[in-house]
């Protein structure tokens, strides 16, 4: 009989625990959790806080009784696994009233997942000041709300659990403050396409805060006393107060609620102090069995490295997606198997209000940091036949290999259709197909749901039309000055220029005059077209060239040049 003990429930350690038993009803499973809660949907928590999910209950998963009567798992919660020794194959355990005690395995899993930074900064010990990781953190950020009925709130971070939570805050009527010391949120996509994740946060009346830090914070304490019968002061009834804080640009921010969510880093302490490896990126290091360099303990979840999907290196990926995986294949591996997680997409989405932007595979900083050659496309179409109403626009980039056509990255943002564009683009990331193969995807279509030709389909159309040749590429970010042999040609309708919606120093033909106009434009320049999101334009270069000019598109058009420019 094999003795697996799991250290940390959640997502890696319960779907490792839920798989071991459904593959052995022999092997005894121990499942220690520090907190008092084994199984619960922590992506779930700012929608608690926010109230659009409204019953508490609904986030606990699974307790130790639920799980011990359908998969007899022995659940022991309020216990803090602090020491292993592999030698002996036993881990240390301390109780919740501080007794220790030994407890032996034969395999071994480690999912303490990871932990929320925060920062060296002078004041953030103070009771108006949270992180948000677990259902006490979702509690404690309750009861101070509760408390002190803050009319402003400040969230430091523009990750997913800081857009989260300041949607949260904005929904119970709090005026919020967003600060991300970088120049965008949502980093895992590019800034151009974050450029509409930002307007949306402001037209939302948060006030974000790009290129900000916070430096220190001052807790200003106001305590209520109350009166009993005879008059006479009595004992302070709960403490309230506010927060002053200092951002590095030199301005005070006044608030009464700070939520930290700068980002997480991997709980490695335990597997430190055993001697297990720690990578590079401060992850546990395993191979692709999810075993560490003990053949008896595995590791899962937030606290590993993981091996991306492109760059094949070692990178974190704190998502529940991944987790789920590595736990079921880590039980099937240690009850024999040989099962290998094939790396990591990162595929990831967030509601930011009324949009989603959604992600997968590298974006371009990253492609840069790894020093792989990328072209990139922008499409922007409806989410379904524009005459169907409801449709909205689907800002669409897709990132490829120049030479083979590979997939490296995609992202997308608007109000409707996004999941679906990013789900399909990481199944044909991990399908190994080309931008050439995905002209031939065939997607569902009626007028209420899609297009004819999808988002991706025309997606995939610009970037073959470019590794052809058919196509030549200008982007936004190099139309900031124009050389004496060039010139901006705008091919819109005119209302479309109205109130200041063009680009300074342009030439203006509208594509449906542009023939019986051509010769207003020099032949000894280069042409540099935009329209409004590249189909126009498309069509203008097409008729340019094939005249005889040097022309260029804009990628993505007006549109994507002002997001990015914004």
């Amino acid at each position: 009989m094999t003795k697996i003990v799991i250290i940390g429930g959640v997502a890696g350690g319960a779907s490792a625990a839920a798989r071991a038993r459904r593959l052995s009803e022999e092997a005894e499973i121990i499942m220690f959790e520090r907190g008092p809660y084994v199984s619960f949907a922590n992506c779930g928590l700012p929608y608690h806080i926010g109230g659009d999910i409204t019953d508490r209950s609904k986030l606990l998963l699974q307790t130790p009784d639920s799980f011990r009567a359908r998969f007899n798992v022995d659940v022991r919660i309020n216990s803090t696994v602090t020491a292993i020794n592999r030698e002996a194959k036993t881990v240390t355990v301390t109780r919740a009233d501080g007794s220790d005690y030994q407890e032996g395995y034969d395999k071994l899993l480690l999912s303490p997942g990871a932990a929320p930074i925060m920062p060296p900064i002078p004041g953030l010990d103070n009771p108006l000041t949270h992180s948000l990781r677990n259902i006490p953190d979702m509690d404690a950020i309750l009861h101070t709300i509760d408390m002190n009925n803050p009319s402003h709130a400040t969230v430091v971070g523009g990750g997913f659990i800081g857009l989260e939570m300041m949607e949260a805050l904005h929904q119970r009527g709090i005026k919020t403050t967003l600060l991300e010391m970088a120049d965008q949120v949502m980093t895992p996509v590019d800034r151009e396409m974050a450029g509409f994740v930002h307007q949306t946060i402001r037209d939302q009346e948060v006030d974000l805060r790009l290129g900000t830090a916070l430096e220190s914070a001052e807790f200003i304490p106001t305590t209520h006393v109350a009166s009993d019968d005879a008059g006479e002061p009595s004992e302070p009834q709960h403490l309230e107060g506010s927060l002053s804080l200092t951002l590095n640009n030199g301005d005070t921010l006044h608030t009464e609620l700070l939520i930290m969510a700068v980002g997480v880093k991997p709980e490695v302490t335990l597997a430190q102090q055993a001697g297990l490896a720690i990578g590079e990126k401060g992850g546990i290091v395993v191979n692709s069995t999810m075993q560490t360099q003990d053949p008896d303990i595995y590791a899962v979840g937030d606290a590993v490295e993981e091996i991306d999907f492109v760059t094949h290196k070692p990178t974190l990926v704190p998502l529940a997606g991944p987790a789920n995986r590595q736990g079921r294949m880590a039980a099937d591996n240690m009850l024999g198997s040989t099962e290998h997680y094939l790396g990591t997409q990162g595929t990831a989405i967030c509601k930011v209000f009324d949009l989603a932007v959604a992600s997968v595979g590298q974006n371009e900083k990253q492609l840069k940091h790894a020093d792989i050659d990328y072209q990139k496309v922008y499409v922007h179409a409806a989410s379904h036949a524009g005459y169907y109403p409801g449709a909205e626009i689907v800002s669409f980039k897709l990132l490829f290999a120049p030479d083979t056509g590979a997939i490296l990255g995609a992202q997308a943002v608007g109000k409707d259709g996004i999941d679906k564009r990013i789900d399909v683009m990481a199944v044909a990331q991990r399908a190994g197909m080309t931008v050439e193969q995905l002209q031939h995807l065939e997607l569902t279509y009626a007028p209420p749901y899609g297009s004819a030709k999808d988002v991706i389909n025309q997606a995939a159309f610009v970037a073959t039309n470019l590794i052809k040749g058919d196509a030549k590429a200008i982007h936004y970010h190099e139309l900031g000055a124009l050389r004496d042999d060039q010139v901006l040609l705008d091919v819109r309708n005119a209302p479309e220029r109205e109130n200041g919606q063009y680009i300074d120093g342009d030439i203006h033909i509208p594509v449906d005059e542009l023939r019986g106009r051509i010769d207003e434009l020099p032949k000894d320049k280069e042409i540099l077209i935009y329209c409004q999101v590249g189909l126009r334009g498309n069509v203008a270069y097409r008729q340019l060239v094939n005249h005889g000019f040097k022309a260029r598109n804009l990628i993505g058009g007006y549109r994507t040049y002002k997001f990015a420019t914004a």
